[in-house]
């Protein structure tokens, strides 16, 4: 009897910076799950890419916020951007994970950076041999900041981020662009 192989496989060395955000995720979920004053931030957003000539496009956003120290804050989240670039020849769609660290000298306002795993679909509007959907995950890092407003039951959250990514290649011309972005968002912080 023939033995069935597994088409999965192991890579031989994950690459550095997978290890990092792993670290850094694992870091801050522990932590979270110990300290009394964590937080979860849905949000809203708009999202530009840097040179791109598109309008802005909606963002959506999942956070879970926790300190770290008296002036240190940590941050999880998750998010869903899309926008269009040559003339909506292609779009782009990204799923991304980020880990975070915020200082807070002023307990309302926050600024930091970061590292983010971003799931990255290129979607071509005429599908060709030659143009081909395809789905990568890219590494980026990213600064930002913010200020909270304290409500009733919860806190009006504002925050701005400027990503940084490698330059992508596209089959379509330019061959090449530069896929930062900046994002502005409003969400709710819910102390728990």
């Amino acid at each position: 009897m023939r033995k069935q192989q597994s088409r999965f496989r192991w890579p031989r060395r994950a690459p550095a910076h997978v290890i990092a955000l792993a670290a850094a995720l694992s870091a801050l979920v522990l932590l979270a799950g110990a300290s009394a004053a964590a937080e979860f931030v849905p949000s809203i957003g708009i999202t530009k890419p840097v040179d791109g000539g598109t309008d802005a496009k909606l963002l959506t956003g999942l956070a879970l916020r926790d300190n770290l120290a008296p002036i240190l804050k940590g941050e999880l989240a998750v998010a869903y951007r899309s926008e269009s670039r040559f003339d909506d020849q292609l779009k782009v769609r990204s799923w991304p994970v980020t880990a975070s660290l915020y200082l807070t000298p002023v307990p309302a306002l926050y600024g930091g950076a970061g590292v983010g795993w971003y799931q990255t679909t290129f979607d071509y509007e005429n599908n060709t041999p030659l143009l081909q959907d395809e789905t990568k995950q890219l590494f980026g890092v990213h600064v930002g900041g913010g200020m909270q407003v304290p409500l009733a039951a919860a806190a009006l959250d504002l925050n701005g981020r400027y990503v940084m990514l490698r330059d992508q290649e596209s089959r379509l011309v330019p061959e090449e662009f530069n896929p930062d972005f900046w994002t502005l968002a409003l969400g709710l912080a819910f102390k728990f």
